[in-house]
């Protein structure tokens, strides 16, 4: 199919594994389970480009044409070469016959059943990874961009780059299980500004549709939780995302309202709460001539605090010295503790929630928090190790960066996006597939610790 192909990028991924090695990976005893590693290589893989096109026949129905199917397999394939750059013109020109202009309109205007398409994509998720103590892992990617044409781009903070750039930045939903780990749903943020009536020509050029209006990262986030939990296909117990989702009520409502489902967030040093329940009781006053009521603290010196000063005033009896990942450098350890506490909401009584804090070792510790909504009975190591299984989808967007070319498009259009990041998405999927087929499958599931 390619010149001088390669169908696996080999160099691409020697390159990386060192960078890889220094990603947390969750280590403990008595954990529920580890998520493996990726670790296929050159020797594992007999006949890679006749596997890969029986992965793209289970997609053929998505397509009404057969131009539009070899463009699919095409562009796929030149994810895994060794080319330098992977957008549209290197991999059309190095395709046999591949043409730009084609493959161009084929990534940006030609029709697609996306919906079946992931569909169908998430069934051979279950298949391979599927597994009732699983996690949906939410988080958001950045692609820094030049000029002001791509849909959704603007000045903004740039995980990728840490700090604010012009970029565009995806949310994106994982799921993660002891069998693996892969990227089962995406989202493009569309800035605020983008909404405006100076940004209509721009909106109609990248063909945004009109019924898409402007929703906050956290809202992506419940529109892909929503459609993940409503197809049923992919179980999960578990839900995991930063302090930008674990901060925003409606995440939180989404994730609360879901039978048996315990969520991991984390959440700003400046939140609120008290290590006790709260006295309450109804105030009377008069508005416009009514008499009301209100609630209000018994106690109205007894204010609450915040997560940074409860971790501040702990003592050292109260910190647990846990190893949660070996790196290069030997291994990662962290302190952490666990509280019962009541969430403050208007200065009243909200929810009971664990609160984990983590810091780091050394003589002016880092903190870190998270909130749970895990049992009153979870032991500390089970909010530890939930803590750090968000691992799993920074090591999904290393993997396809790195070794598919996810940041390297050139789409500017809103389909053109899509397009490109669910090729990626089933690419990664795909050499999941081939480890799970050759029989290297984890098995350090123990049962979830109580």
């Amino acid at each position: 199919m390619f010149v001088e192909a390669n169908p696996f990028c080999y160099t691409a991924r020697q390159k990386a594994e060192r960078r890889r090695l220094m990603l947390p990976e969750t280590r403990q005893p008595d954990c529920p389970y580890s998520v493996p590693k990726f670790n296929l290589n050159q020797n594992d893989i007999d006949d890679f480009l006749n596997e890969l096109r029986g992965f793209h026949e289970q997609f053929a129905d998505c397509f009404h044409r057969s131009e539009s199917r070899d463009h699919f397999f095409r562009y796929m394939a030149g994810q895994f070469s060794e080319l330098d750059r992977k957008s549209i013109e290197p991999i059309a020109y190095s395709a046999e016959g591949g043409h730009v202009r084609a493959m161009q309109r084929f990534v940006s205007d030609a029709p697609w059943d996306d919906e079946k398409i992931m569909a169908k994509y998430r069934n051979i998720v279950y298949e391979d990874l599927g597994h009732p103590d699983g996690a949906i892992v939410f988080d958001e990617s950045g692609f820094v961009k030049k000029g002001n044409d791509s849909v959704g781009v603007a000045r903004q903070y740039c995980g990728a780059a840490g700090k604010v750039e012009n970029c565009q930045v995806g949310v994106f939903a994982a799921y993660t299980s002891p069998y693996g780990y892969a990227l089962v749903d995406k989202r493009l943020f569309i800035p605020e500004k983008w909404f405006e009536p100076g940004y209509e020509a721009r909106r109609k050029k990248c063909k945004l549709p009109d019924d898409i209006g402007f929703k906050t990262k956290p809202q992506l986030a419940v529109d892909m939780l929503e459609e993940i939990a409503g197809q049923e296909t992919l179980p999960f117990r578990y839900i995991l995302a930063d302090s930008v989702y674990g901060n925003s009520p409606e995440f939180i409502n989404a994730a609360d309202s879901l039978i048996d489902v315990t969520y991991m967030v984390q959440v700003p040093e400046t939140t609120l709460c008290w290590l006790k329940q709260p006295v309450t009781i109804k105030k009377s006053y008069t508005y416009k001539g009514k008499k009301r009521t209100k609630k209000v603290l018994a106690d109205e010196s007894g204010k609450p605090v915040s997560f940074k000063n409860i971790a501040a005033n702990l003592n050292n009896f109260f910190w647990y010295r846990r190893k949660v990942s070996e790196g290069t450098k030997g291994p990662i350890e962290y302190e952490f503790t666990k509280r019962r506490v009541v969430l403050a909401k208007d200065n009243l009584p909200d929810k009971t929630v664990w609160l984990l804090v983590r810091r780091t070792i050394e003589k002016h510790p880092q903190y870190s928090f998270f909130i749970s909504n895990a049992p009153s009975s979870a032991r500390l190591k089970t909010l530890v190790w939930l803590s750090g299984l968000r691992w799993s989808i920074e090591q999904c967007f290393e993997e396809a960066k790195t070794e598919l070319g996810m940041d390297h498009y050139e789409v500017r259009k809103f389909p053109g996006w899509h397009h490109h990041m669910l090729t990626c998405m089933l690419a990664h999927f795909f050499l999941w597939h081939i480890k799970i087929r050759l029989g290297k499958k984890s098995t350090s599931y123990y049962g979830v610790a109580a």
